[in-house]
């Protein structure tokens, strides 16, 4: 791997002449002098070194360790506050601006040095050189000796790579600081007239850092404060990007007054330029809100227009109603990947208003989860983890890591002193869209002017995210990359992962592990007409983008009509859904239904099978042959995501394509089971890549619904309708996978786990003929029952380490989803034997001594438990038992029509139970509750089990579930169970 450092280390002679200034010679430096050229860096140490003081004997400790090491830098700090001063200008208080700068980098310099300040002190304790009766004292002693030259020079001889960044970041530090106050001082007359209203603001009295990155030599965005109290923003990139954006906006303000948010003024400056400052300011009252969010809404098209992303919080102010984009670097942004990913669904998603990062968008870390779109930014702490201490301030202290802290954003509206959620006013968002959306095609020919008068800027690309950039520039303060460049290289050549076999990223390298080096965040420029990238140092490189970000834009421009604003549309609405709520769970919600329903006949029931079906045909992103569709999925920690679909039956495109390869049998319409074979065009090769890789079979798990045993579940039933051999190998190959999958540590539950898998596997064995599938059944169902030998109570089952999209609880509750109903369940209806038959018999008997839930669902309620007991146990009440069909046939019909926990999976056990010995009171309240259903979607259309009643797809909170179910009721001899995981002959 070439060495990226740039500049060596030294030179010879460099050592001795820092040993002439108390640092001793280490042999560490012999390698690293061997030019000829001294670096600036090294002058400004031994600069540094020369003015050291060492605190007097009888100094006072100070409470705070930071300030502690910051007096060990001071050198470092008083050498840029000397620069700054020399070149100090009128309408300037220099006192208070070098307070400022003082405030700022010392503790960034800290920062850099912590670790291996600590690794010496420790080295200084075990040697016994720290005096002190305890850990405070000696800390106190280590401190005081670094002060001097001598103390100072021997670490930063041991360590010269520190010696480098300390070094450069004081001297960017400096000259950034003095490059902002000369610009000010030529620019001032003009700020007075433009941004200042004509009134002279005093002199400058603080230059303050803004939460931005630093680039291209430690410059950053920082607020410029004056006597008079106010401020201005300085910027030290090209502005034009901004001008342009805000020519766009008043064009469209003309167009539609009062929709489109305001802009701060800019004066701008060849190559740097300021801005007004926007202060966060509360809403007045409920209107407000809702004006705020359309104009939120109206500006997330305009940013999907203009192709523009990275539009996270610390980018837009509340300002009243107006939501003020105060940043934007990311216009015209380009694709660094030719050809998409791969998934239409996928492709679908890049290319839509969620690459804006204005909407909804969870960041995951080390420490949690965070939204810092946009609409987002209401976290105190980063998912991200930083390096803090324990023991500070003591010989003793240590490393730890904790969470990063986020300073608090402005970007959401506070009304009465409390922040104003985005999905509280989600219709007024899409409506603000919409009219600008409209606003679009009306003055298209306009607007496509405007976007080619674009051509010749230049916009930042993003070709990494810059948490990884931070991350990198802390780790590699660690000491054991401090003592020399090479080692430090080779950390930073991390980078290199996965690049270097991609010409345009490759490109890329150098220059950023360079930028890494000299303590800045890698920034690259593109021409938006011609695609090329530009360094920061300015060099075009060689490899041009896929595509300009002016034909970019122009595409998008020329695709917007009605089906892709219907398209963006849902995208907003499930991203502003899959925020944290305060609203209960759709199955709490009751809705209003016919008093004495409808009579569901099988032809309407089909007819509305078949309308679902046409919605998700609609719904669907194909390309290449393949389609796959976008939902709204739950994930870890029950937190719901906008994702392309996997390869779930649950929750993926196998169980959508299930459903329309059982509509196609029934209705014997060509394109549905064209839809299957598109969407399950990959899984045999998909399956066959698992072969590889144990660590995804894992990960997958065996489950029934949500594992292996679904996926050969799912392609064993599609292969069979569609009379598909590919599919029916790849279910062959799946139960393989399976067995791989289900161990001892896999959970027990239905969809996540053994009982699920044990009942997919006897279906598979049945349809397929395949006795491997029931050799794997045999052992989930041998696992199942283990912890149930020589036990009265099964509590040692396993809980499910799946995303619960139900909500479930584990193997302790009655649920059926991941409870004791599946389990018992699949042990008593697809045992192998009486012996597992038996013991899914004893479960049904712990199930009758625990309290019924109080949701109704199949997945973890009364319904799901009920359908347990009465099928499983000998010795059910036959009172009780009729009581709960009719408690299930008489409850309020719910705002959800789902298979899993909505009002299908209830009529899926209506179904059930209609064809046991209860036959006449569960038929009656089958046909009560079905109507009703029918009436709901009649009235009210598919809603889905996912937060807001958004569409999803999927089969158990989404449309192919509700299409399937009413499927199921319309033909019931020729659609199986999905959620009990049924064969065609076995429908009740």
């Amino acid at each position: 791997m070439p060495v990226a450092g740039g500049e060596a280390e030294t030179e010879p002679g460099f050592a001795a002449r820092l040993a002439d200034l108390g640092m001793p010679h280490d042999p560490h430096f012999g390698a690293l002098t061997t030019q000829l050229r001294r670096p600036a860096w090294a002058v400004l140490v031994e600069d540094v070194l020369a003015t050291a003081r060492p605190l007097a004997s009888d100094a006072q400790p100070v409470a705070d360790w930071r300030a502690a090491f910051a007096r060990v830098l001071a050198p470092f700090v008083n050498a840029a506050l000397a620069q700054i001063r020399r070149h100090g200008s009128r309408h300037v208080d220099l006192d208070r601006i070098t307070a400022a700068v003082s405030g700022t980098l010392g503790p960034r310099l800290v920062d850099i040095a912590a670790r291996a300040l600590v690794t010496e002190l420790h080295r200084w304790r075990a040697e016994g050189r720290l005096a002190g009766g305890d850990g405070p004292a000696r800390f106190h002693d280590f401190v005081r000796q670094l002060t001097a030259p001598a103390g100072l020079g021997e670490v930063l001889a041991r360590y010269p790579v520190l010696a480098r960044l300390l070094a450069q970041d004081t001297a960017t530090t400096a000259n950034a600081t003095v490059e902002l106050l000369n610009r000010f001082g030529h620019d001032r007359d003009a700020l007075i007239a433009t941004l200042l209203g004509g009134i002279d603001p005093g002199p400058v009295t603080s230059v303050l850092a803004a939460q931005g990155d630093r680039h291209a030599g430690g410059r950053s965005v920082s607020f410029v404060d004056f006597a008079d109290g106010r401020r201005v923003v300085y910027k030290p990139r090209d502005l034009t990007p901004y001008i342009k954006l805000t020519a766009i906006l008043d064009h469209l303000s003309s167009a539609a007054a009062g929709l489109f948010p305001s802009t701060p003024r800019v004066l701008a400056r060849t190559g740097y330029g300021w801005t007004e400052h926007i202060a966060a300011l509360p809403l007045l009252n409920w209107e407000d809100a809702d004006l705020f969010y359309r104009r939120q809404g109206a500006l997330l098209a305009l940013l999907h227009l203009v192709r523009a992303t990275d539009v996270h919080h610390e980018n837009l102010i509340a300002h009243g109603d107006q939501p003020v984009l105060v940043d934007i670097e990311t216009l015209f942004h380009p694709e660094l990947t030719p050809g998409g990913l791969g998934d239409p669904a996928a492709d679908a998603l890049a290319e839509s208003v969620h690459r804006t990062a204005l909407l909804p968008l969870v960041f995951v870390g080390e420490q949690g989860v965070a939204d810092l779109s946009g609409v987002g930014g209401d976290v105190s702490t980063s998912p991200l983890t930083v390096v803090d201490w324990l023991d500070a301030g003591t010989d003793q202290m240590r490393l730890t890591r904790r969470a990063a802290e986020v300073a608090g954003a402005a970007n959401r509206p506070i009304l009465n002193g409390r922040p104003v959620e985005p999905h509280e006013h989600d219709r007024a968002i899409v409506g603000g869209f919409r009219q600008a959306y409209d606003t679009f095609i009306a003055h298209r020919d306009k607007l496509t002017a405007l976007v080619r008068d674009c051509a010749d800027l230049e916009v930042r690309v993003i070709v990494r995210a810059t948490w990884m950039y931070k991350t990198l520039l802390d780790e590699t303060t660690h000491p054991d990359v401090l003592r020399d460049a090479v080692d430090r290289d080779r950390a930073l050549s991390v980078l290199y992962h996965g690049r270097t076999e991609q010409p345009l990223l490759a490109q890329l390298l150098r220059s950023e592990i360079a930028t890494l080096w000299a303590g800045d965040i890698p920034m690259f420029t593109a021409s938006v007409g011609t695609g090329r990238i530009r360094a920061v140092s300015g060099t075009e490189l060689t490899e041009p983008l896929p595509q300009t970000g002016l034909a970019a834009a122009l595409d998008t421009l020329a695709s917007l009509d009605e089906v892709n604003r219907r398209g963006q549309e849902w995208i907003i609405s499930a991203t502003l859904a899959s925020r944290p709520r305060v609203a209960p769970h759709p199955e709490a919600v009751p809705i209003a239904a016919q008093p004495e329903g409808v009579v569901a006949h099988p032809d309407e029931l089909l007819a509305a099978a078949c309308a679902v079906a046409d919605q998700l045909v609609a719904e669907a992103k194909a390309e290449g042959g393949r389609v796959n569709w976008l939902g709204l999925e739950a994930v870890e920690d029950q937190r719901w995501l906008v994702l392309p679909l996997g390869a779930s039956l649950g929750s993926g495109y196998l169980g959508v394509a299930l459903f329309f390869a059982q509509l196609a049998a029934v209705t014997g319409i060509c394109r549905y089971a064209d839809q299957a074979r598109a969407a399950t065009a990959d899984l045999p090769q998909l399956v066959a890549a698992l072969d590889k890789r144990p660590d995804l079979i894992a990960v997958i798990g065996c489950g029934g619904l949500d594992g292996l045993g679904g996926i050969a579940y799912g392609l064993t039933r599609i292969g069979t309708l569609l009379d598909d051999h590919a599919l029916t190998d790849a279910a062959a190959r799946s139960i393989r996978l399976a067995a791989v999958a289900a161990t001892p540590e896999a959970p027990a539950g239905w969809s996540a786990g053994l009982a699920g898998c044990l009942a997919a596997l006897t279906t598979v064995q049945t349809d397929l003929n395949l006795p491997e599938a029931g050799d794997v059944a045999r052992r989930c169902a041998d696992l199942l029952i283990a912890p149930l030998i020589g036990s009265d109570n099964p509590s040692g089952h396993r809980a499910s380490t799946s995303p619960d999209r139900t909500g479930g609880s584990g193997p302790a509750s009655g649920g059926f989803a991941e409870g004791l109903a599946g389990i018992g369940w699949a042990l008593t209806t697809a045992g192998p034997d009486e012996h597992h038959r038996a013991a899914g018999r004893r479960v049904a008997t712990l199930l009758g001594d625990r309290s019924e839930p109080a949701a109704a669902g199949w997945c973890r309620g009364t319904a799901g438990t009920l359908l347990a007991r009465a099928s499983l146990s000998t010795d059910a009440d036959p009172r009780y038992l009729t009581g709960c069909v009719e408690t299930l046939a008489d409850a309020p019909v719910r705002r959800d029509l789902s298979l899993c926990h909505g009002e299908l999976g209830v009529t899926e056990v209506l179904t059930q139970l209609a064809g046991s010995d209860r036959r006449t009171v569960a038929t009656r309240a089958l046909r009560r509750r079905t109507g009703l259903v029918l009436d709901v979607l009649r009235r009210h259309g598919s809603l889905s089990g996912v937060p807001g009643g958004v569409r999803s797809p999927g089969l158990l909170t989404g449309l192919a579930g509700i299409g399937y179910g009413l499927l199921r009721h319309a033909a019931p001899q020729q659609v199986p169970s999905v959620l009990l995981l049924q064969h065609s002959s076995a429908t009740h």
